[in-house]
């Protein structure tokens, strides 16, 4: 039990954080077929809103709110002014987000220093669970990732903004004769994507040093997510997370966890292999 119980929460808190991480790469890269590699870099920019609210003296409470918004904006011009140029050729748009990625970190250094940042949770100490001390913020960050998914899932499913981007991905031509405003929709869904990943940025900020170069290490994990579980499918990344968390977790206390994280890769690899679309695919 006192090995159970901290394995079994700890690869709910990594499953948790993908799915977060991945959510937001679904509807960018599974549903928009725009391959986004400056994605990782969204999430350092929901990492980085944290600090400057926390400098001001504000609490990580606002930061959640501030982030995603910040998220938002910024995806929003960028998709206006880059991202619409290059819907309809994939290697420019890999070109264009690669580009990106590099500019936000160097802007980031400039402005915040190539030194790490730290930030504080809005919880500290842990509760005990069966007899297991845990810590109280991870259990925060699980739930809300739970919360955040269904809420994603109900906007795509059951709102006209859902049903408008859906149809636009099936037939943008059908869609527009229809009265949808195609070039709206995707905007606003890039918008949405990176809203997403600010908000994980936020989410992870208190479990690790805050970088410039943070985002990098969750973007391949985002990518092998949303195609194991199937791309194109929003559920799918709950399966996708389900699978890469659970097995990074399990392989972690095994063997070191860059060691875990590779063969984690090489697995999902296979995976696709055999699944080329997907465990859940659209």
């Amino acid at each position: 039990m006192d090995v159970a119980i901290p394995f079994l929460l700890n690869t709910l808190t990594l499953i948790s954080i993908l799915l977060v991480v991945s959510m937001g790469l679904a509807i960018i890269f599974g549903l928009m077929n725009v391959i986004n590699l400056a994605h990782g870099e969204f999430i350092t920019i929901g990492a980085f809103t944290l600090v400057a609210v926390q400098a001001a003296g504000g609490s990580f409470w606002l930061a959640l709110l501030v982030a995603p918004v910040v998220g938002y904006a910024i995806g929003l011009a960028l998709e206006k002014i880059l991202i619409a140029r290059v819907y309809k050729n994939p290697l420019h748009a890999i070109l264009v987000t690669w580009g990106l990625s590099l500019i936000i970190q160097q802007v980031l250094v400039l402005v915040f220093g190539a030194s790490p940042q730290r930030v504080s949770g809005p919880f500290a100490g842990a509760v005990d669970i069966l007899g297991v001390s845990y810590p109280l913020y991870r259990l925060f960050l699980i739930g809300f990732a739970l919360a955040v998914f269904a809420t994603t899932i109900v906007l795509f499913r059951k709102t006209r903004f859902g049903l408008d981007l859906r149809a636009s991905i099936q037939s943008s031509e059908m869609a527009s004769v229809m009265g949808v405003n195609a070039d709206k929709i995707n905007a606003r869904a890039f918008a949405l994507g990176a809203a997403l990943a600010s908000l994980a940025g936020v989410l992870l900020a208190p479990m690790t040093a805050v970088t410039a170069y943070m985002g990098i290490n969750y973007l391949a994990r985002s990518f092998f997510v949303v195609l194991v579980g199937g791309a194109g499918s929003v559920g799918g990344v709950a399966a996708g997370s389900a699978i890469i968390g659970g097995l990074e977790t399990a392989l972690s206390y095994q063997v070191p966890t860059t060691v875990a994280q590779a063969l984690v890769l090489v697995l999902a690899i296979i995976i696709l292999r055999f699944r080329p679309t997907g465990i859940l695919p659209a």
